[in-house]
């Protein structure tokens, strides 16, 4: 059995900060004092989705990012032309590229990579020559996975969202099966020489399977932390995770 590649990274996605923030307008509750405190309380990088609406993280808070963090800023964005210039622009240590659709609450679903491979390799080809990391966000499908490899990405990250959903939901039976294919798909990225990761709807009670999946080698959680900051602080609820994750890890 492949053994764990060291410690599991945990990015902490800040976008429901800005969301907050944008609620009432003006600058509070700052989403960069939020990215500190993460910082402090383990993370070892920091997500943000700039949408093509602007809901939460802004064009601004992309660039304040990258010049004040002391890790690494995960730029997670559709494929646009938009998207493509603000990256190149600003240099991400990584870019996340994600389905969005304006009238979705959150991402739903991964990318079509298999039925949109040609314009996707050309796509991330400059992004790749300033020195951006390109991560697909994908489902746990041996297609997309194939076809990720082929393009050339870096990353891939399994959407974890329908094993999330299904835990919540007691449908147990359909969840383990949901969760075979995560870790089956890890293990094929992994074989392809795909950096693994992996994001959406972990919480504390979803989080130790998928932090035990061997080739996986960083977490990207944003929603539970940030709702679970109001009950018991931001720092507390990332040490919380961070410590459940080491854990799962062990």
């Amino acid at each position: 059995m492949t053994r764990p590649r060291g410690p599991l990274r945990l990015g902490v996605n800040i976008d429901h900060v800005a969301t907050l923030r944008n609620a009432r307008g003006g600058s509070y509750p700052d989403p960069f004092r939020a990215a500190r405190l993460a910082e402090e309380a383990g993370a070892d990088g920091i997500t943000a989705h700039l949408r093509e609406d602007r809901r939460h993280i802004r064009d601004s808070d992309i660039s304040t990012l990258g010049s004040m963090l002391s890790v690494p800023l995960n730029f997670e964005m559709a494929a646009t032309e938009e998207m493509q210039a603000i990256a190149l622009r600003t240099r991400p240590h990584a870019v996340c590229l994600v389905p969005e659709r304006r009238e979705e609450r959150t991402t739903e679903g991964g990318l079509d990579v298999a039925g949109d491979a040609a314009r996707l390799k050309d796509y991330i080809a400059p992004l790749r020559e300033v020195g951006a990391r390109v991560s697909l966000f994908i489902a746990a499908d041996p297609v997309q996975v194939e076809a990720a490899a082929e393009i050339g990405a870096d990353v891939i990250e399994l959407h974890t969202g329908a094993y999330c959903d299904l835990h919540a939901e007691g449908r147990l039976q359909e969840r383990d099966t949901e969760f075979a294919r995560l870790r089956d798909m890890a293990a094929k990225a992994d074989t392809l020489g795909l950096e693994v990761h992996a994001g959406h709807g972990l919480a504390y009670d979803t989080v130790g399977p998928v932090a035990a999946i061997p080739q996986i080698v960083e977490l990207n959680i944003g929603h539970f932390l940030i709702g679970e900051a109001v009950f018991r602080g931001l720092k507390p609820a990332i040490a919380e995770m961070r410590r459940l994750m080491d854990e799962a890890r062990a």
